[in-house]
């Protein structure tokens, strides 16, 4: 198999000699590599490239959708923020209505509470004078009676109408004073 050259033969050969070169078989190999290196990028290469090439879109594609939900969701944030915001601020303003509401209520209540006593007194007031009167007045007769009757029995004279009025406005005009 290894042939021996001369020694002034081409270096290049001597070194393909060397190696157990020979042409006719390194053309065959050269051709089955191509052939094969066809195969795999045909075969292999290729829809392993188109299916990296599509997850590389698929991943490129995910990113920009976390994108856009982060800004939603930021923004999402920010509107929820500022409702609680508007809502505790309209629950506080509430609050406040609801208390000055209440002591206005509480002011006008008592009012006519006050208003009301001081109309059961007044009533009350009145009621007393008028049955303090009528006791007086009743008193004023029964004085009267009671001096024309004394009068009757001490002067031992039956007295008449005319007398009786007489002594009995007397007797009141001296109570009076």
């Amino acid at each position: 198999m290894f042939t021996i050259l001369a020694e002034g033969a081409n270096p290049f050969t001597k070194l393909l000699n060397d190696f157990g070169v020979t042409w006719p078989l390194f053309i065959a190999q050269v051709i089955n590599f191509l052939i094969v290196l066809f195969v795999l990028k045909k075969f292999a290469f290729g829809p392993i490239q188109a299916m990296l090439e599509q997850r590389k879109n698929r991943i490129s594609e995910g990113e920009e959708k976390l994108k856009r939900i982060e800004t939603q969701l930021s923004e999402s944030e920010e509107r929820t923020a500022a409702a609680i915001e508007e809502a505790n601020s309209t629950a506080q303003r509430l609050i406040t209505e609801a208390k000055e509401s209440a002591a206005t209520l509480s002011e006008q209540k008592t009012q006519e509470a006050i208003a009301s006593a001081q109309g059961i007194l007044t009533k009350a007031e009145q009621a007393a004078k008028a049955e303090r009167d009528q006791m007086v007045a009743e008193l004023k007769q029964d004085f009267g009676r009671l001096v024309a009757a004394t009068t009757a029995n001490v002067t031992g004279k039956v007295l008449n109408d005319d007398d009786n009025k007489r002594i009995n406005e007397e007797a009141v005009a001296s109570i009076d004073a």
